[in-house]
C-alpha cells in the first residue's frame, strides 16, 4: 500500500508540473519545453540530459530497471508525445522525431496508446 501511494504523489506532482508548462511549450516556449523534459526525467529518477537522449529502446530499458516503468508508462508516452508536438511547433523536427520514437516504444512495451492522455491530465 504504501508504494502504491508513493507512486500516486509522483505521478500526481508529474501531472502538475506538466499541465503547468505544457500549454507553453506547444506554443514555442522552449523554457516551458525543458520544464517538461525535466518533470519526464524526474518521474523517470533519471538525469534530465541523459534520460531523454536514450534511444527508444533504452529508454524503455531504463523504465523496466526502475521497477515503475508499468505503473508510470502511460503518462510518460503521453508527455513524449506532447513533447514532440512542441518540438515540431518550434521547428526542430529532429528531437521532434525521437521524442515520437520514444513515446512509441513506451506505448508498445507498456500496452497503452500514447496519444491518449491518461487519467488525471
Amino acid at each position: 500500500m504504501l508504494q502504491k501511494d508513493y507512486i500516486l504523489e509522483i505521478v500526481g506532482d508529474f501531472v502538475e508540473g506538466v499541465v503547468r508548462h505544457l500549454d507553453a511549450a506547444l506554443a514555442g516556449d522552449a523554457e516551458a519545453t525543458g520544464k517538461v523534459e525535466q518533470d519526464v526525467a524526474g518521474l523517470l529518477d533519471l538525469d534530465p540530459e541523459v534520460a531523454l537522449t536514450l534511444s527508444p529502446d533504452s529508454l524503455v530499458t531504463m523504465m523496466v530497471l526502475s521497477g515503475m516503468g508499468g505503473s508510470v508508462a502511460a503518462y510518460v508516452a503521453y508527455a513524449l508525445t506532447r513533447l514532440a508536438d512542441a518540438y515540431e511547433a518550434q521547428g526542430d523536427a529532429d528531437t521532434a522525431a525521437l521524442r515520437r520514437a520514444q513515446a512509441a516504444a513506451v506505448g508498445q512495451s507498456f500496452g497503452c496508446d500514447p496519444t491518449v492522455a491518461p487519467e488525471g491530465f
